[in-house]
């Protein structure tokens, strides 16, 4: 994750990450576990083309294209961008399952703390309220990539 958060300049500026995670794999998905961050950052792409830098990313740190669900050495995904709701056939922001998964949920709340899903209204500390946290593991603090910002 350090390499692909390097790799995001000169078109991404990277603000802040937050704490590090480590989460069971989400079924149907088979182990092992994931390790999860968040990383606010600002960029003059748009939506589409940013999903592009993050893909060519994955690739250049050994993803390929692979069955749904199966091990993957990175994935990057775009969780929100400012309070854009967008829907095409590559790209749908907020992330349709960001309501639905701790290890997004936590990492954007070690954020902003006062962050709001931009389809629903509701505050993200609710939503986390409401989904299963078992097996999340906090494993370092946000100073784990350890970027100068």
């Amino acid at each position: 994750m350090v390499r692909a958060l390097g790799m995001l300049p000169p078109q991404v500026r990277v603000e802040a990450v937050s704490s590090l995670y480590e989460s069971p794999p989400q079924p149907p998905a088979p182990p092992p576990s994931y390790y999860n961050a968040a990383a606010r950052v600002t960029t003059s792409l748009d939506p589409e083309a940013l999903l592009g830098h993050l893909k060519r990313i994955e690739r250049r740190l050994g993803r390929k294209d692979r069955a749904r669900w199966s091990p993957r050495p990175i994935d990057l995904d775009i969780a929100l961008y400012d309070d854009l709701i967008m829907e095409t056939d590559t790209l749908s922001i907020p992330h349709p399952r960001i309501g639905e998964r701790t290890f997004v949920l936590q990492p954007l709340l070690d954020l902003d703390a006062d962050l709001t899903h931009p389809r629903t209204g509701e505050h993200m500390d609710v939503l986390l309220a409401g989904v299963n946290a078992t097996g999340l593991v906090k494993v370092a603090g946000p100073e784990w990539p350890g970027l100068s910002r």
